[in-house]
């Protein structure tokens, strides 16, 4: 299991969007309405939507992929437009 911190997480969100699942360069976030499961660096764990929302203060359906991406990674590759997870489960 991955070490983790509320709040200060630290991924990095890729291009790529297959079903409800964003690939970046070492990361992969795989979303569903309970919470994210995350690949980073080969390890593999899950954000559940209640940290998701502590973490952010806001609605899980409002949070977008770059908040969750830098809530996995210390210095998160923002690439593209922000997506909220609202948005990725449509």
């Amino acid at each position: 299991m991955c070490q983790t911190h509320v709040g200060r997480f630290s991924l990095q969100v890729a291009s790529l969007l297959v079903a409800h699942r964003i690939h970046h360069s070492m990361t992969t976030l795989a979303f569903d309405d309970d919470g994210v499961d995350v690949v980073y660096e080969g390890t593999e764990f899950r954000l559940e939507k209640a940290l998701i929302e502590e973490a952010t203060e806001k609605s899980y359906y409002d949070v977008t992929d770059h908040e969750v991406l830098q809530m996995v990674a210390d210095q998160p590759n923002l690439q593209g437009e922000p997506r909220r997870v609202g948005d990725i489960l449509d």
